[in-house]
């Protein structure tokens, strides 16, 4: 593997955060299929108790 084709890491200027460069083969837009997923992933791995746990709050001391 050549370093030409391997991420790279970037400053931000401004910040103290840094970013990759995107993987080799990828694109930094996600796609159809990505967002269809996302959107329907919270409802199809909903249980039982999901309500309850959300509602619950735990004690103050």
């Amino acid at each position: 593997m050549s370093s030409s084709s391997r991420q790279r890491i970037e400053k931000v200027p401004g910040s103290r955060r840094a970013k990759l460069t995107p993987a080799p083969g990828t694109s930094e837009e996600p796609t159809e299929a990505d967002a269809e997923g996302a959107a329907s992933a919270p409802s199809a791995a909903s249980g039982p108790n999901d309500d309850r746990l959300r509602q619950d709050v735990p004690p103050h001391y």
